[in-house]
């Protein structure tokens, strides 16, 4: 069984607005609020491809709430309950310009922290964790290690999805996979991905440093991945994008809705993973995933020699 765990979430609200002054009130409208954070749309996302999984997470107030009432309805959410509450995010379009405000977070206490890894090596299924997205306020980012810990002791591999820098570290764990961007690449390992040779050999690299396998994704320029042996590259699918608060979240967990039980199912993995990724960042949100199979068929996969 996958688990996914968000040390972190959120309640996310899009919004759009025609214009953005500091002198006048500004109208919005289209407002939608999501139960979020990062492990959280990867199990909705997997979810929508027939793909089991559950939900951890540190939760707190009216927010935490919403979100595990919300998320039950897709997934089985063990929660770990906190003081404080679980912070809400604004994400607003105007024009064609979108604006990320997001919270920092309530603090976790370390007794919820060790109720958590408690949690985890109580789950007699679990075989695969995905640990994505920021920590709350005052975690240790040792944590990251306490967790991965307990999750190899139970003989279960895991994934990482962070961009904290202790992930120059964490790959010396071996993730079974890591899905960093460019910038995090560049920022975490000090690596340049300005061409093709650069991220081919960004990518032996992480994967020499410890990660078995990695997505590296480049927005508009598609994503690619290295399984130790073979660099693919996928071309992005051309759409006009509103917001792209849980693409990347979406795109990993498409991936590995394919993937992780069919390590020779790389391209068709891919193709999945980039037009997921695009139909998300069409919607505010996750969306409906209704164009992904049309989108598909504009991503090309190809093998790097």
């Amino acid at each position: 069984m996958i688990y996914t765990l968000t040390t972190n979430p959120a309640v996310d609200m899009n919004i759009t607005s025609d214009e953005l002054r500091f002198d006048k009130v500004n109208r919005t409208r289209d407002a939608v609020y999501t139960p979020n954070g990062k492990g959280l749309n990867v199990s909705f996302t997997l979810a929508q491809y027939g793909v089991d999984s559950q939900i951890l997470g540190f939760f707190g107030g009216f927010t935490g709430n919403y979100i595990v009432d919300g998320a039950s309805k897709i997934c089985p959410v063990k929660p770990v309950w906190i003081e404080g509450i679980t912070r809400l995010n604004v994400f607003l379009t105007v024009g064609n310009k979108e604006y990320k405000q997001v919270n920092a977070g309530a603090p976790v206490s370390r007794e919820a922290q060790l109720q958590m890894l408690d949690l985890i090596d109580s789950l007699k299924d679990l075989d695969c964790l995905v640990i994505s997205g920021s920590l709350s306020p005052h975690m240790n980012p040792s944590y990251y290690d306490e967790l991965i810990d307990v999750a190899q002791a139970k003989g279960a591999e895991f994934v990482l999805d962070i961009s904290h820098p202790c992930l120059a570290h964490l790959v010396e764990r071996k993730p079974l996979l890591i899905k960093p961007n460019d910038e995090e690449v560049a920022d975490i390992f000090g690596v340049d991905v300005r061409s093709e040779r650069d991220i081919i050999n960004a990518l032996h690299i992480l994967h020499e440093r410890g990660a078995k396998n990695i997505l590296l994704t480049l927005g508009g320029e598609g994503a690619y991945f290295y399984d130790g042996q073979q660099v693919y590259h996928a071309t992005a699918a051309k759409v006009d994008v509103l917001s792209t608060a849980c693409a990347g979240d979406a795109t990993l967990a498409s991936f590995l809705s394919v993937w992780k039980d069919s390590r020779s199912e790389v391209k068709r993995a891919l193709s999945r993973a980039m037009a997921t990724g695009a139909n998300v960042a069409m919607s505010a949100g996750l969306g409906d995933f209704a164009l992904v199979d049309v989108l598909s068929k504009q991503i090309e996969v190809s093998q790097i020699k």
